[in-house]
């Protein structure tokens, strides 16, 4: 495998941008104008896996790309063991920080927890859209929960995000995937902080989609790639299920990156999602 480098295009052509608000610091990127598109990264990702969006949207909306607490510069939340509400809260913060409200919430794997738990709390949200989402483990019993949630956090503190992002990016691609695509997941993961990525996945084990979903009646898309074997369709079916006014779509070609692998057909997936909300 090629090194990872240090540094990647998009931090020139869309640079991390921070507020301040209510004593913690968030970074994120955005790009455009127009009504708000607020996109939500997964576990081992961050704002910058989302250039494809920020690239191949922005003619038609202000999308702004976060960075979650323990993410980037953004600061980490103060329980050891957090929840997604928590996370929600955060999103919440730095939404009014920015004055914004969103017209499209966008959450990806473990990112669609955060987006699932907003949604529940604002049901005046035009569009959610749930991305190869994760469900969770809040669910289930205490030992299955440590199965899913241990081995995460021991590989993050045996191989550090570098190491993590050489041996198991690959995970989260199908071979269909470019080089570019490929480039940017590895980077994304490389750039990790040990302490956010460990919190993340007590929010995975705590927090569960599903319980989320009967408080929101809006209209939701939930997607997932044919090739994922992260989070297969077999998971997220049950996810759109869940909600009452929802829409299932399988993304050809595509693994659990799927926005990442293939910008244009998701981008393409929203669009024709939201025009249809609109007719």
């Amino acid at each position: 495998m090629d090194t990872i480098p240090t540094e990647h295009p998009i931090d020139f052509a869309h640079p991390l941008q921070t507020v301040e608000a209510d004593g913690c610091t968030f970074s994120y990127r955005e790009n455009g104008d127009g009504p708000a598109m607020v996109v939500l990264h997964g576990i081992g990702s961050g704002s910058g896996s989302w250039v494809y969006q920020l690239d191949g949207l922005a003619d038609r909306y202000r999308v702004i790309a976060w960075d979650a607490p323990g993410y980037a510069n953004t600061t980490p939340v103060d329980t050891p063991s957090p929840v997604a509400a928590q996370y929600a809260e955060k999103l919440e913060t730095l939404l009014s920080a920015l004055n914004v409200v969103p017209a499209v919430l966008i959450g990806h794997s473990f990112g669609a927890l955060t987006a699932a738990s907003y949604a529940s709390r604002h049901s005046e949200l035009p569009a959610l859209i749930l991305a190869d989402p994760a469900n969770g483990y809040g669910a289930v019993d205490e030992e299955t929960r440590a199965g899913k949630r241990d081995p995460r956090i021991a590989a993050m503190r045996e191989l550090g995000p570098v190491g993590l992002a050489e041996k198991r990016s690959s995970a989260l691609l199908s071979d269909n995937v470019s080089a570019d695509a490929r480039g940017i997941v590895q980077w994304n993961m490389s750039k990790l902080n040990s302490t956010g990525y460990v919190q993340a996945a007590h929010v995975l084990a705590n927090s569960h989609l599903i319980g989320d979903a009967p408080a929101y009646n809006g209209p939701v898309l939930v997607m997932c790639g044919s090739e994922d074997t992260v989070t297969p369709e077999e998971v997220c079916r049950p996810v759109a299920n869940a909600y009452s006014n929802s829409e299932y779509l399988t993304l050809p070609r595509v693994g659990h990156a799927s926005y990442v692998e293939n910008g244009t057909q998701f981008n393409q997936a929203i669009l024709n999602f939201i025009e249809m909300q609109n007719d």
